[in-house]
């Protein structure tokens, strides 16, 4: 399939991208055509992160989430409690269901005609259901109930889902990531005990389109000496303590590891990952303020070097370097973060960030602090990304300046495979090898007609574009 762009003339997709230069359009960008492509080949298609399981605990408690430009409603049904998700959308006129952020609730009636749905997303009722003047027997409710997301995954507390049948299984969509991700989410033990987010969540809005941030985040190593400049004057990112400075810091012993950009052109994810190059974790580096803190940390790190004393650690995560879900999910041990497109200029950040499900209170009180120094809205780094975001959409939408294109060849075709990412290729750290990456990713969804053509993939074949 060669997907059309009818905008500015008629263009194939990948005339936007020049592989031999190692350039984007800015097009891709700035194009509402191209954007509304992308809701309709990407969103409806991959699998989109909805949350965490800890935002809804209790039977009937419910957060809204979004999947590309459409409200889903997340839910734990009070009978079974198997989590769901449902467009937020009634069946009858299409008003919203839902009109609050998170809550808990026994059913879920429509403002608008008093439909009505239980958790489990079924129509129980309706405005006059029972006059002999309304609906007279022709409302078959079995078949009027919430729209359901096709396919949903717990994974070890993320929650997942996507609109098409056709896609494959979450683990099949994660690929060599999966247990980088498993790592992420992990306790800091090692254990699957798992991580509990802190709520509310943090949400920023930004003019701008949803790729500027989501396919540089995460390995853009070459913007940190200038946009986080007062936050490394800070010592922020070395010292997670509000005083102290990095002084007080005892230097563990070097342990062997390689560091690398990385991308997966075959199925989109990658970012700045490391490779460990001996069983067991990195001796404990303390680096906290508040009173046993660093105990707590410590501790857990002896009871990781015990379950891994025979394993290679994953290469994400807890140190590792963080990493990108396509489309647009960036992956911590602490936090996650992801992109929401509302229009061609216009995306939300959501944040959210965790700590050891068993953690004591003054642990937790530590990394939520540590969290709101770093991502909230006045916080020292994630407010220097967004300054530079803000500026790239308005800068780049005239009409000379959308003529002109983006550079994307730093380290292009650099890179190499390695058996422990089978289909990864790595790249020097400081390359943009995870960015192309996501650009080979994104062309494979513009131009496909399903998921037949995306999956699966030809392993043994070279998918780079670039």
């Amino acid at each position: 399939m060669v997907a059309i762009i009818r905008a500015r003339g008629d263009r194939s997709i990948r005339d936007f991208i020049d592989p031999e230069r190692g350039t984007v359009s800015r097009e891709l960008y700035v194009n509402p055509d191209i954007f509304e492509q992308e809701m309709e080949q990407i969103f409806q298609r991959c699998w989109l992160f909805l949350g965490h399981e800890s935002q809804i605990p209790n039977p009937g408690d419910f957060v809204i989430s979004r999947m590309g430009t459409e409200e889903v409603i997340v839910v734990r049904d009070r009978k079974d409690l198997q989590i769901r998700a449902f467009l937020n959308s009634c069946r009858h006129r299409g008003m919203k269901v839902v009109r609050y952020d998170q809550g808990n609730s026994l059913i879920f009636t429509c403002p608008f005609h008093a439909w009505t749905y239980d958790t489990t997303g079924r129509l129980v009722g309706a405005g006059f259901q029972h006059s002999p003047e309304a609906y007279c027997g022709t409302l078959p409710k079995e078949q009027w109930g919430l729209a359901e997301v096709a396919q949903f995954k717990n994974f070890y507390g993320s929650l997942w889902a996507t609109w098409d049948p056709k896609a494959p299984s979450f683990e099949e969509y994660l690929g060599p990531f999966a247990e980088s991700l498993r790592h992420c989410l992990q306790a800091s033990d090692g254990t699957d005990a798992g991580l509990d987010m802190f709520t509310p969540f943090q949400r920023h809005r930004l003019p701008t389109n949803w790729k500027v941030p989501g396919f540089t985040s995460v390995t853009d190593l070459t913007h940190t000496a200038m946009t986080h400049r007062s936050a490394a004057a800070a010592k922020l990112h070395q010292d997670r303590g509000s005083k102290g400075g990095r002084d007080r810091v005892r230097k563990a012993q070097p342990f062997p590891m390689s560091k690398y950009a990385i991308g997966d052109h075959n199925l989109g994810h990658g970012g700045m990952c490391t490779l460990y190059h001996q069983n067991g974790v990195p001796e404990y580096e303390e680096e906290w303020y508040e009173a046993g803190v660093d105990d707590y940390f410590r501790e857990a790190t002896a009871r990781k070097a015990e379950l891994l004393a025979d394993k290679i650690m994953a290469p994400h995560g807890w140190g590792g370097g963080h990493f990108a879900i396509f489309p647009s999910v960036m992956v911590d041990s602490w936090r996650l973060r992801w992109w929401q497109p509302h229009s061609v200029g216009v995306v939300e950040r959501w944040t959210l960030s965790g700590v050891d499900k068993t953690a004591p209170k003054h642990v937790r009180d530590a990394v939520r602090h540590y969290s709101e120094r770093f991502n909230g809205p006045v916080g020292f780094f994630e407010s220097d990304d967004m300054e530079n975001w803000n500026y790239v959409f308005p800068a780049s939408q005239g009409a000379r300046a959308r003529k002109l294109d983006y550079f994307f060849a730093n380290g292009i075709r650099l890179g190499e495979y390695n058996d422990r990412l089978p289909g990864v290729v790595f790249n020097g750290s400081y390359t943009e090898e995870a960015q192309r990456a996501r650009f080979s990713r994104w062309l494979a969804f513009m131009e496909a007609a399903s998921w037949d053509d995306l999956y699966p993939v030809n392993k043994t074949a070279d998918h780079r574009i670039w």
